[in-house]
């Protein structure tokens, strides 16, 4: 159950540039962000229109978590429940290898991929989805309803 609101009242959109956001897909956690976010609850993972820099493609972490994925831009790949947003707080405490320091980390849990990627235009930081989005995002995550 993700809530009981409708619309965007009890979901947010996030975009993610590439290839971050397939990353998430495959299980990256945190994702990184310069400011606190005080959104907890679900998210549509939104991947940017932007291109992704080719030597990002060649790190060994995103190569391994990518590979056999399309990178979709432009669209919502995904749902995810974000539960926490905390700022560095060094390896000693978050000793995931995805977590860059000297910034906030936000935690993503119940990663959802969409079958196919709905093609919608983001926005920065969070973004309120349209009541249409929202059901075509819950029309392939029949399990997945507020």
């Amino acid at each position: 159950m993700m809530g009981d609101l409708i619309g965007g009242d009890w979901i947010r959109g996030i975009t993610i540039r590439q290839p971050w956001a397939t990353c998430i897909l495959a299980g990256k956690n945190p994702e990184n962000r310069p400011a606190n976010w005080p959104w907890r609850g679900w998210v549509l993972l939104h991947a940017g229109k932007a291109k992704p820099d080719s030597t990002l493609l060649r790190d060994p972490l995103v190569a391994t978590a990518i590979r056999g994925r399309e990178l979709h831009l432009g669209a919502v790949i995904g749902v995810a429940r974000l539960t926490d947003c905390h700022p560095d707080q060094g390896s000693e405490h978050c000793t995931s290898p995805w977590a860059h320091r000297d910034v906030h980390h936000l935690v993503l849990n119940d990663v959802h991929e969409l079958p196919l990627p709905v093609p919608a235009t983001g926005a920065l930081p969070a973004w309120k989805p349209t009541q249409d989005l929202v059901d075509r995002v819950l029309q392939q995550l029949p399990h997945l309803r507020p």
